[in-house]
């Protein structure tokens, strides 16, 4: 597997969405999920208005408006937040910003860690395909500290920089009061874990994030309960879900560690098959983000 291969990964990701629906699932306190064909978005609403995380593919946003419109009616203000770049998450982010602008009458604000914004607003790379969006798409306040806080519809809610992670640019959003966390495409249950490395991503990056996850998750009784976890793509999941693939990717790091250290090639590594007992939970033979390319990110990532 070549290195272009891993680079063109966001690329086939923006693919194929056809004609699926969006649907909303309730999860708790005044956050909802947004379940797409490409992905999921978080959205919360009340008195203040309506807080988007993620606004996925832009062909869905038509779709999204329309759900959002029947949450939340009137909104005063409307705040969209990027988890991270990639187009299944922030193509929409131009239509969904000026239907807000349209709705309220206020600019929408567009929040993101300042690593989207560069990256949004980047030449070009022939190597690197980037969400190109026109400006009233791109973040509006970016953020470059290791987090930042709102307190919106009466809740306070962090977000929160994981660098090195899926992406160098990569958020966490913790809705305190409904007990919430929207993680991006640093948690995705139904597939391997995408380490973009074109855009700074790294393994490592991404056990911490997940990491950090479980610290903030609290369940409620016997493990189960507490805090919802809403997912890049995949099933609404609780922080036992996170441990499991916490430990998943952890093993799978240490196991491909352990063949680097012993001198095997990435073609030896691959052929030793160091995921062979996750892969028919999260493994792909086909599609935009295969097993193969996991292990190769996984080795490049330690390699470095």
């Amino acid at each position: 597997m070549a290195v272009a291969a891993l680079l063109a990964v966001p690329v086939l990701a923006q693919q194929d969405s056809g004609e699926a629906e969006v649907h909303v699932l309730p999860v708790q306190g005044n956050v909802y999920m947004l379940v797409g064909p490409r992905g999921n978005s978080a959205v919360q609403v009340g008195y203040d208005g309506v807080l988007l995380v993620d606004t996925q593919l832009a062909e869905l946003a038509p779709q999204i408006a329309g759900r959002i419109r029947e949450l939340a009616e009137n909104p005063v203000r409307f705040i969209i937040v990027n988890t991270h770049v990639h187009a299944d998450h922030a193509g929409g982010n131009q239509a969904l910003a000026n239907m807000g602008h349209e709705e309220t009458g206020v600019r929408t604000e567009v929040i993101a860690h300042e690593n989207v914004l560069i990256r949004m607003t980047a030449a070009p790379d022939e190597n690197v395909a980037e969400t190109q969006l026109s400006p009233e798409g791109w973040p509006t306040a970016a953020y470059f500290m290791p987090h930042r806080d709102i307190h919106f519809n009466g809740e306070p809610i962090e977000i929160l920089h994981q660098p090195s992670a899926h992406t160098d640019g990569d958020s966490l959003v913790f809705f305190r009061r409904s007990d919430v966390v929207s993680t991006g495409d640093i948690f995705t249950p139904d597939r391997y874990p995408v380490i973009d490395m074109a855009r700074g991503g790294t393994v490592q990056g991404v056990i911490d994030a997940l990491n950090r996850i479980i610290r903030i998750a609290v369940p409620e009784d016997k493990q189960e309960g507490g805090t919802k976890v809403i997912p890049g793509h995949g099933r609404l999941c609780e922080e036992a879900d996170v441990v499991e693939y916490r430990d998943m990717v952890t093993i799978i790091r240490d196991r491909v560690q352990a063949l680097i250290d012993e001198g095997m090639s990435l073609e030896e590594v691959q052929a030793a098959r160091p995921s062979l007992d996750y892969d028919t939970e999260y493994g792909s033979d086909s599609g935009s983000w295969t097993t193969e390319m996991f292990v190769e990110s996984v080795y490049r990532s330690l390699g470095e």
